[in-house]
């Protein structure tokens, strides 16, 4: 009969090695490393039930903090950064249309829901709802 905490060991490298073959933001690579920790841990605490739920709550841990580590922090786009991008199709008044932004292609909207904005002008990203862009034409802002 195997011991648990060859069991754990096992499974700890197997996670840590499944994170090399199917990237996943480290969730795996954490599961694994938790794994490991409870191989160690499990040799002084025999009860599987609780080597089991300690397993689950550093896994827990250890992603959420990874998130926090690992995710880079945004910055929010203001007026004031002058952020560009140039719209790709017509956006109609009060309607959505596509914006050419950092080299893709984002939903856009224009901030007066009664302006039209025509296709192939630039437009400063004054905000973002989701993943939709507010957009101010160039011309309006520079007219001010």
């Amino acid at each position: 009969m195997l011991s648990s905490t060859f069991l754990w060991l096992v499974a700890g490298v197997i996670l840590c090695l499944m994170e090399l073959l199917f990237p996943t933001a480290f969730t795996e690579f954490m599961m694994g490393i938790s794994a490991l920790f409870v191989a160690l841990i499990s040799l002084v605490l025999p009860h599987s039930g609780l080597q089991i739920a300690l397993w689950m709550v550093c896994s827990t841990l250890l992603v959420l903090l990874s998130r926090r580590i690992f995710t880079p922090q945004r910055k929010s786009t203001t007026l004031e950064d002058k952020t560009e991008g140039e719209t790709l199709t017509e956006i109609p008044a009060g309607r959505t249309g596509r914006i050419l932004y950092e080299g893709n292609s984002w939903p856009g909207k224009c901030s007066h829901e009664s302006l039209t904005i025509a296709s192939g002008q630039k437009v400063y990203i004054v905000g973002r709802e989701g993943n939709t862009l507010i957009v101010l034409p160039q011309s309006l802002l520079e007219g001010e």
